[in-house]
């Protein structure tokens, strides 16, 4: 009926199916989607399983898939054009221009969209964590989600693959996942917390009794342990089940004694892990229990005296069923939880295999002490310099006020001269775009925030397909409610970090993508063979990831170890207004001098590269732009 809001449930989720075996649904993405859906009892998304092969069989479905979810199968050929540019799992909204793609970003979309059909669900938003940025950081940034959202289930798939044919061998990964539940938790308090641990630990050891609270469950007490106040069995246990419990009467909180507050930081006992990220339950757990359940059933049924090697990951298993609604979401998915013995290794007597693991976490070099001179000077030595390339066109502008309003940066509700400034930056990359752009070419604005880049090429160039690609929801979604505004019908808006974007492009702009966010641009650029024209920003935030190392042309590795072109890094970052005006041109010099490594960098990959400074200056402390065509 007109004038009627749209009902959530036009919202469609696709997620991949290639097969399925012993209770479990192929890829391993696609069983964690429908764990949270049962998890968070969430029937607002038409729930769509596409098949990666025509002969893919889906008949045997039916006894792991919740009787509650209607899902639909449907062949490649038939998802929204939209999705058909992006790796599974998606979920789109009407009319098929704005998408939400891979694991991270749409578990956490399902999380919220549960949260906002019923606000009385305070624990599914816990499942946010902290500031709810659990799994918000991207996988190239984050270790952590790295571990959590690709590597985990992609090794536990060619485990499951492979375990019945040849010896077994556990993925280094599990074993990580294993060493980091024995790393102390920190978390936002934990001074506090461990200042209690303290507390409780001298009690113990003079036999004083410790209080007791009562509590009651939010949700469907049966799932619970049927003792559930045996569980506090440490002051760890204790803070997390308080999350998932509520207080029947306030509780008074006495002041710590005299040897407790004065005690040392270092003097202080760690909190040990319960949950995945530490003490609370979050998505990370949602996401790693049916990835380990299915890891553990054949440990248990083919190699079970390896069983040993993971006792806090069994332990965690075991702890993780007693949360409130686990057991009811892992029976409609087909998840029939093992009965583990109870291992004794504690996180303090670790297999000794472990001290052999390496860690997740790479540690990165510390700060450097000493100034950029000496590494210029060696650079100079070999013949690089600082040269920009000439401006193609300093004076052009666009005719801002012969434009719709909704196209300026204006309506991005910043200041008159941060939004002139936006101005002037947005001229620079327009006209280098519009010169090289023909109609029916593909522009994709990675990191694209609010759009500002994006909405104006959609509307100066309406031949061309523009496609936003941003990690922020919000910032995406003010991007799409200026374009409704003019009305713009050649723009899409994508959700999700860039790597899960797979459609082919023409030409790829990415105005101030952070650290490494912008070589990620230019390698996703060079891979489609399109044109990319990038201004860096966050130059500090530079360093060598699980992708790339730095340097990263030839010519520079020759000249320069890591750690010197770290300093380049460093001192890039200090270009600033405010800072002396000497202090701010080696800041620019450093500036060129990295962005010169990476233009070399895709030379050697056939491109032709131009390191050009943004006019006006002004316009922006980062104001290079990498521009490159390929040859």
């Amino acid at each position: 009926m007109k004038g009627m809001k749209k009902s959530p449930t036009e919202e469609c989720l696709y997620l991949d199916f290639s097969h399925r075996t012993e209770g479990c649904i192929f890829p391993l993405h696609t069983s964690v989607t429908l764990f949270l859906l049962s998890y968070c009892d969430c029937k607002i998304f038409k729930v769509c399983l596409v098949l990666t092969h025509e002969s893919t069989d889906s008949s045997l479905l039916k006894d792991v898939l919740s009787q509650d979810l209607k899902i639909q199968i449907i062949s490649r050929q038939e998802l929204p054009p939209i999705v058909q540019n992006c790796c599974l799992p998606a979920a789109v909204e009407q009319p098929d221009n704005f998408c939400r793609a891979g694991l991270a970003v749409v578990l956490r979309h399902i999380i919220q969209k549960s949260y906002d059909a019923d606000p009385s669900k305070k624990e599914i938003l816990e499942l946010l964590g902290f500031k709810k940025t659990c799994l918000k950081a991207c996988a190239e940034v984050s270790q952590w989600t790295r571990l959590c959202e690709l590597t985990i289930p992609l090794v536990i798939e060619n485990f499951l693959r492979v375990s019945s044919q040849q010896p077994l061998v556990i993925p280094i990964e599990i074993l990580q996942l294993e060493k980091k539940f024995s790393e102390p938790v920190r978390v936002h308090n934990d001074d506090k917390l461990r200042r209690q641990k303290l507390k409780q630990e001298k009690a113990t050891k003079v036999g004083l009794p410790l209080p007791k609270q009562k509590t009651k469950t939010k949700v469907n007490t049966q799932e619970t342990s049927e003792d559930f106040d045996s569980s506090f069995k440490s002051l760890e246990l204790k803070v997390a089940f308080s999350k998932l419990t509520v207080q029947e009467e306030a509780t008074t909180t006495n002041r710590e004694p005299a040897h407790i507050r004065k005690a040392k930081a270092s003097d202080l006992p760690p909190l040990e892990h319960v949950f995945a990220e530490g003490l609370y339950f979050t998505l990370a757990d949602i996401v790693l229990l049916p990835c380990i359940h299915h890891f553990l059933v054949i440990i248990c049924q083919k190699f079970s005296e390896k069983l040993l090697e993971f006792p806090l990951l069994t332990a965690w298993y075991q702890r993780i069923q007693e949360v409130p609604g686990i057991k009811t979401a892992a029976s409609k998915c087909g998840i029939q939880f093992l009965h583990l013995p109870e291992l004794l290794t504690s996180s303090n007597e670790q297999h000794p295999n472990l001290s052999e693991v390496p860690d997740i976490e790479e540690q990165n070099d510390p700060l450097f002490v000493g100034g950029p001179r000496p590494t210029m000077t060696k650079l100079m030595e070999k013949g690089i310099e600082v040269m920009f390339s000439p401006h193609p066109c300093p004076t052009w502008t666009l005719d801002w006020n012969g434009l719709p309003a909704a196209v300026s940066p204006k309506e991005g509700k910043m200041s008159i001269d941060r939004a002139l400034r936006k101005q002037q930056q947005l001229n620079n990359l327009v006209y280098v775009v519009k010169n090289q752009a023909k109609p029916g070419d593909r522009i994709v604005d990675f990191c694209s925030g609010g759009g500002h880049v994006g909405i104006v090429l959609a509307h100066m160039l309406p031949s061309c397909q523009v496609t936003l690609i941003e990690n922020k929801e919000l910032s995406l979604i003010r991007a799409k409610k200026r374009s409704d505004e003019l009305g713009l019908n050649n723009i899409w808006f994508i959700q999700a970090n860039m790597e899960y974007f797979t459609g082919m492009f023409n030409i790829g702009v990415a105005l101030h993508a952070c650290g490494v966010a912008t070589d990620m641009v230019i390698d996703h650029c060079i891979k489609m063979r399109a044109s990319f024209v990038a201004c860096p920003c966050c130059y500090g935030f530079i360093q060598n990831t699980s992708k790339f190392s730095f340097p990263k042309s030839k010519q520079f590795k020759k000249t320069l170890s890591y750690k010197e072109h770290m300093i380049l890094c460093r001192f890039a970052d200090q270009t600033a207004v405010q800072l002396p005006p000497q202090r701010r041109l080696i800041g620019k010099q450093c500036m060129y001098l990295v962005d010169l490594d990476r233009a070399k960098a895709a030379e050697e990959c056939g491109y032709s590269v131009q390191v050009i400074s943004m006019e006006p200056e002004s316009c922006s402390p980062k104001n290079n732009m990498i521009v490159g065509v390929p040859i």
